[in-house]
């Protein structure tokens, strides 16, 4: 017969551990002391019964009524309003990033609400012990930064829904063998637009739609410029110590255009506090994965983890670099290391470019080292 000690960390603790499941109609909360767990469900949002169930899951776990208290919940769609909601009740709240959370490899596992709130929790005792390695919390931006995204992300949408309305109208136009090159060409030509081969008249109800597919097309393209123009008002009134100063400082060099350098310094550089390039690279999931176990030795190719648009950004931006900074020590190392390889090796090359390309940035923004070779924009 096994006899098991209650040390410390066995026994009743005065602390309480508060893991949320959330969803669109519901919350699933799961209280802990260490010893015992107790799940309730609460109306989504429902801030008032949230801290009602706080208090009596003190009183439940016998818990102290002034006890610390530690919580922590995925990132997701609800952002990070309850973060932000729990700090300001005195509970220190994490927000933990769902793909870092450990999960059983069996072939099927039991999923429900109740069994995820449970791990969760398990996960928050264990990191609050002293683990870190058991999950993984996300830096939480202030309201202003995350508002400073708004902006970027909102023409992002719109460039998409612009393409689409493009892409509808030409296809419209392809049915009866007619090729627009410009689409804004379209408001002149469509009263006498014509068949193909045959000249016959465009059907009524075609006619119509494509109407009313260029209607949403020039709405859609002038919310665009203006988001442009605002974006560029705001970078010409910049204040020192700001981001539309970074992003200003970041489009003195060659080959940074508007769009790039807004998009990396909002979303990536402004706010995160990198402490080492070890943690640039990591956070765009740029750094490589080895496989190395036993006698089987590869490379797995980039973590992927991070921001999948600021990748996209990146591999385009390295290949713009390699274009206008062709003096630069980066470029040299590309050009003696991929260029005379096959196009495989060449599209390696530019994702380690991509990577090294991203702590050079952080290096110029953070502490004004411009990169080795590099030349800046006249003017």
């Amino acid at each position: 017969m096994n006899t098991v000690l209650q040390d410390k960390d066995n026994a009743n603790s005065n602390i309480l551990y508060l893991a949320f499941e959330l969803s669109a109609k519901s919350w699933k909360l799961g209280f802990s002391n260490k010893v015992k767990l107790r799940q309730k469900t609460i109306d989504a949002g429902d801030w008032n019964s949230l801290l009602a169930e706080i208090e009596l899951a003190k009183e439940k776990l016998k818990c102290t009524p002034d006890c610390p208290v530690f919580s922590c919940y995925e990132a997701g769609r609800d952002g990070f309003w309850i973060h932000r909601a729990l700090e300001k009740e005195n509970i220190t709240n994490y927000v933990i990033d769902s793909a870092a959370i450990e999960v059983n490899r069996r072939q099927r596992q039991v999923k429900s609400d109740g069994v995820d709130v449970k791990a969760l929790n398990r996960l928050l005792i264990r990191y609050c012990s002293g683990d870190l390695t058991a999950m993984r919390p996300v830096r939480v931006p202030t309201i202003e930064q995350e508002d400073k995204r708004r902006l970027q992300r909102e023409r992002g949408r719109l460039i998409e829904e612009r393409g689409a309305h493009s892409t509808r109208i030409k296809s419209l136009l392809f049915l009866h063998g007619i090729r627009l090159a410009n689409i804004k060409d379209l408001k002149t030509l469509l009263p006498k637009l014509k068949g193909a081969v045959t000249g016959y008249d465009i059907p009524v109800d075609t006619k119509n739609e494509l109407q009313r597919e260029y209607e949403r097309y020039v709405m859609v393209d002038n919310q665009v410029k203006e988001l442009e123009a605002l974006q560029k008002e705001r970078v010409t009134q910049a204040q020192d110590g700001s981001m539309e100063k970074q992003i200003e400082q970041m489009m003195q060099l060659k080959a940074v255009g508007w769009q790039t350098s807004w998009y990396l310094v909002a979303e990536f550089f402004s706010w995160r506090d990198f402490k080492n390039a070890k943690q640039v690279g990591s956070c765009a999931g740029l750094t490589p994965t080895p496989y190395d176990s036993g006698d089987s030795q590869r490379e797995q190719g980039i973590s992927k983890a991070g921001n999948k648009r600021v990748r996209k950004v990146m591999i385009e931006f390295a290949w713009l670099w390699l274009r206008y900074q062709k003096g630069s020590k980066l470029s040299q190392w590309f050009k003696e290391r991929f260029d005379k390889g096959s196009k495989r090796m060449r599209r390696v090359g530019i994702v380690a470019l991509a990577r090294k390309l991203l702590v050079a940035l952080w290096r110029y923004l953070e502490h004004g080292v411009i990169p080795e070779g590099a030349q800046l924009t006249e003017g």
